[in-house]
């Protein structure tokens, strides 16, 4: 079935869905909304984008991903908020994944894995991007150790807003979190039915269909769905025969249900279904160097299931329990080659946490389950399973300085106990803000590093003698704001040991190099830096600059000496103008540096050009409708325009491609309509 009648037939579901929920009985009042670890209520941060920040009347954010149930601004834990203001802007810009969203944060980078999918996973100041943790709400639901093509399959819909705390966090979430948390936390259900639907069209054949609604349902029940659809025409932009824009068919769904009982428990409960066809390689007729078709494609299907529930114990305690599986399944085809694999997760997890006047603290047992299972190479299969026991206090010193102290353990069936200690410090004399935090972590290593997702498993080694990779993590950032303008100034390090790679090897005992396997690296991996923030308001204007300095190392195979990191710019910074009122239009300006990186394998060149990237986007709301505009890499770049992307020779690992150090995809303009119906 072609993709304009399934939407029609997803449009015709979900009106139906809508009609049902607005036809349940309407309470006079909101139902009250979870208040557990996982179901914070909104309320404002220091460190939250928007113009609302600076009004007399501000909402408060608690954090859910700190665990501690304190609002942003009196954490330990440096907790970045993206709110629901910076997520509309960003839908417009693009609706179909989370991408942009996280990309345009400082510290933030969204690094390409696979030039022939388009994949990306997300580094976090520097950090690889396999140490990065997604969380829906505070659980797994795409993975423990999600690969790199769902954070192309997550539309921003129905977020209400998104957390991100850098440096290890694997005192809160196990291994998984070793460089980091991403938080996707959901909109919550107001008293009245309402809801949108987005519809986008690009210049370069993509169109997106996305739809939320939500209702109260009863006094104490409320619920919302999402669904959306979402098409890529494949397109190679510089006519060699390999698609550089792939091509994918995407339908996603997730109802939600909240219930708030009448003495204080609270229940979340969500499920999840994404279905995607994505295909990339060699253009039909079109050949690689060998002179054969190399098409690579890649059909996904993942269900997903997850709830919350918090239950006060008397007056001062709190029972929680959180728990979530997903499955998800793969039929990939690297071109003569096709594999077909499963990858599971489940999570379960149980505390009590209690407050008192000037401490929270928070205990829990915790299990985590993380399989692959290969019909096509079943070598590579792993199962692990991992029970955990953590703790977190947070203690008031004085009302100048808050301690925040975590640590988990947790036994590894492959790798054994691994202790993973936190300690977070936030000092608060007068109008300034410093933070410190030092963090230990691991990270149980799996096939799945950048260069086999590109690739597949067909040249791997079996593996073997592998350690955990493990790194300590340190920052410290000092903000400060004054009538309108905030500044502020983070230094951070890490230092990674066991890091994973692959090696090229030949397999016949000759020179050439065709297998690889995968290694724990010698030496230490360095990373030290600093980024700087400045926001200025204006009356209806908005001014944020942002830079980042990264002087990421690590030991040379060959002697003593270190080099740059792949694919790590030294410098980046950006530059965004907004000027909106609310309920009328908003237009905004933006403008990204990127400076030079090492290149690693590259046979055209060792580092790269730095560019730029420049986009422009407007959007003009009458009343429930509004109509957007936005104009996308307005100076063309490509990378393909400084060096081919194909490699005169296929790889050890089996990819035809160099590595995406920069855009591959070129000027694209999109342009749609959102429309808010209900309350």
């Amino acid at each position: 079935m072609s993709f304009i009648p399934r939407v029609a037939m997803l449009a015709l579901s979900f009106g139906a869905v809508a009609q049902s929920l607005a036809s349940q009985p309407t309470p006079p009042q909101s139902a009250p909304q979870p208040q557990s670890e996982s179901q914070a209520q909104p309320q404002h941060s220091e460190h939250e984008h928007g113009h609302d920040e600076h009004s007399d009347d501000v909402e408060k954010i608690v954090v859910q991903a700190t665990r501690s149930g304190r609002i942003a601004d009196e954490q330990p834990i440096r907790t970045e908020i993206i709110n629901r203001e910076e997520i509309t802007e960003k839908a417009t810009m693009r609706p179909g994944n989370i991408s942009m969203l996280v990309a345009e944060t400082g510290g933030v980078r969204v690094q390409t894995t696979s030039p022939a999918l388009g994949s990306a996973n997300i580094r976090l100041q520097g950090m690889y991007g396999r140490y990065t943790q997604l969380l829906a709400d505070g659980l797994p639901l795409y993975g423990n150790q999600a690969a790199s093509i769902g954070l192309l399959q997550i539309p921003p819909t129905d977020l209400g807003r998104v957390e991100i705390i850098k440096g290890s966090a694997s005192s809160l979430y196990g291994g998984s979190a070793l460089g980091g948390v991403i938080n996707l936390v959901s909109r919550r259900p107001g008293d009245e039915f309402s809801g949108e639907t987005l519809i986008n069209l690009t210049t370069r054949d993509g169109q997106d269909v996305t739809t939320y609604v939500e209702s109260p349902l009863s006094d104490t029940l409320s619920g919302s769905v999402t669904a959306g659809a979402h098409h890529q025409k494949s397109e190679d932009t510089n006519s060699d025969d390999w698609i550089d824009l792939a091509g994918y068919e995407r339908y996603t769904l997730r109802p939600r249900l909240f219930w708030q009982g009448g003495d204080g428990e609270s229940l979340y409960v969500t499920a999840g279904y994404m279905t995607e066809n994505r295909h990339g390689g060699t253009v039909t007729g079109g050949v690689v160097a060998d002179g054969n078709e190399f098409q690579h494609s890649q059909q996904s299907q993942r269900t997903d299931g997850g709830l919350v529930f918090s239950k006060p114990l008397g007056n001062q305690f709190t029972f929680s329990t959180r728990a979530s599986a997903m499955l998800q399944e793969h039929d990939h085809r690297y071109g003569n080659d096709s594999e077909n694999d499963k990858h599971e997760s489940y999570l379960f997890e149980s505390s009590l946490s209690g407050y008192s006047d000037n401490s929270d603290w928070v205990v829990g047992l915790a299990y985590q389950s993380d399989r692959y299972q290969s019909t096509t190479y079943p070598e590579f299969d792993y199962s692990y399973s991992v029970p955990g026991l953590f703790a977190q206090l947070d203690y008031e010193i004085t009302s100048e300085l808050t301690t925040s102290y975590s640590i988990r353990a947790d036994d590894h069936n492959e790798f054994g106990t691994q202790l993973s200690p936190r300690l977070s410090v936030l000092y608060r004399p007068g109008d300034v803000t410093i933070r410190g935090s030092y963090g230990q972590g691991f990270y149980a290593p799996t096939p799945f590093v950048e260069e086999i997702e590109a690739a597949g498993l067909s040249r791997l080694a079996p593996i073997q003698n592998l350690q955990e990779e493990e790194a300590q993590t340190a920052s410290l950032d000092f903000t400060y704001t004054l009538d309108n303008i905030e500044t502020s100034l983070t230094l951070f390090g890490s230092n990674v040991d066991n890091a994973t790679e692959l090696e090229a090897f030949s397999s016949a005992g000759n020179a050439v190099l065709d297998r690889v396997r995968l290694v724990n690296v010698d030496g230490e991996s360095q990373i030290r830096g600093s980024e700087v923030l400045l926001r200025y308001y204006w009356q209806d204007i908005k001014l944020t600059a942002s830079y980042l300095y990264l002087d990421a190392t690590e030991e040379m195979a060959t002697n003593n000496d270190r080099q740059e990191m792949a694919l790590t710019p030294r410098h980046s910074a950006g530059f965004v103008a907004m000027w909106e009122q609310h309920g009328n239009f908003r237009a905004g300006f933006e403008a990204y540096y990127t400076g030079s990186q090492r290149l690693n394998n590259n046979p055209y060149r060792e580092v790269s050009e730095p560019y730029w990237h420049l986009g422009l986007m407007g959007e003009l709301t009458m009343g429930r409708v509004s109509w957007f505009i936005n104009l996308e890499n307005l100076l063309d770049v490509k990378q393909n325009d400084e060096h081919p992307l194909l490699l005169p020779a296929r790889a050890p690992s089996g990819r035809w491609t160099t590595d995406i150090w920069s855009r591959n995809d070129g000027f694209i303009a999109n342009a749609g309509v959102r429309v808010q119906f209900g309350h």
